[in-house]
């Protein structure tokens, strides 16, 4: 029945940070047309969490293998890196910053994967 999920991120920037998915993640992309790119996204999970009531508000992660790793990569690629990755239950969490000024979570998952 579903084939599949569209994510929107909305910018202030949306140019800068269309190149940033395109050249510092390397995610590959089709051109929509007048400069619309739609990424591709490795395999993605979906969890449901206690909110208000009618919430607008939904968040998007990026997962990993190792934290570390990637935070010294996208630092060395010039990306801003939050200094501070937080131990949780479910993985150790870091944050970055979209050229558009969004920030952004990445984490190795601890919790049990789907498929």
């Amino acid at each position: 029945m579903i084939s599949g999920a569209h994510v929107v991120i909305y910018s202030s920037a949306p140019d800068a940070d269309r190149e940033f998915f395109r050249s510092v993640l390397g995610l590959q992309f089709a051109d929509a047309g007048d400069g619309w790119l739609i990424f591709a996204l490795p395999p993605a999970e979906l969890a449901v969490h206690p909110g208000e009531a009618a919430n607008p508000d939904h968040e998007l992660y990026l997962m990993c293998d190792d934290i570390d790793a990637t935070m010294r990569t996208l630092h060395d690629k010039g990306v801003e890196v939050e200094p501070q990755v937080h131990d949780q239950s479910w993985g150790r969490l870091g944050f970055i910053r979209l050229p558009g000024g969004s920030r952004l979570g990445i984490y190795p998952p601890r919790h049990a994967r789907p498929g």
